[in-house]
């Protein structure tokens, strides 16, 4: 079974910063890509950052581009997301996840395993 636990959230004016952690296992960083995900009330989850098993290749949603990073750490086996210059419309729940296989993936669908969520909140 794997397991992913998010920390980081909280509550941030709008042009402040966040950054997200997700700790995994040392196997599932072996093993797996992994993405960060968000989802507001009502709308449907939406894709923010992934990046590959290697950590080589990342890939950003356009609403997030030039304003979050994704990295990992294979010491401390976490994934980060640092987010920079918030905006009130990156308020939600953000998820972290796996998938297997090399490649970084846009699409939840490819996604096996799900951390339980942590919040952030940006205030205008």
């Amino acid at each position: 079974q794997v397991q992913l636990v998010e920390s980081g959230g909280g509550l941030v004016q709008a042009g402040g910063s966040l950054r997200l952690a997700c700790a995994a296992s040392a196997r599932t960083f072996s093993r797996y890509t992994m993405g960060w995900f968000r989802q507001t009330p009502g709308k449907e989850r939406e894709f923010v950052a992934a990046i590959s098993r290697g950590g080589g290749t990342k890939l950003y949603a356009d609403a997030v581009k030039g304003r979050f990073t994704i990295s990992k750490d294979n010491v401390k086996i976490t994934m980060y997301l640092q987010m920079n210059s918030l905006k009130p419309e990156d308020t939600a729940v953000y998820y972290c996840a796996v998938k297997n296989g090399p490649y970084a993936s846009r699409q939840g669908h490819e996604y096996d395993y799900w951390g339980q969520g942590t919040q952030v909140t940006v205030s205008s």
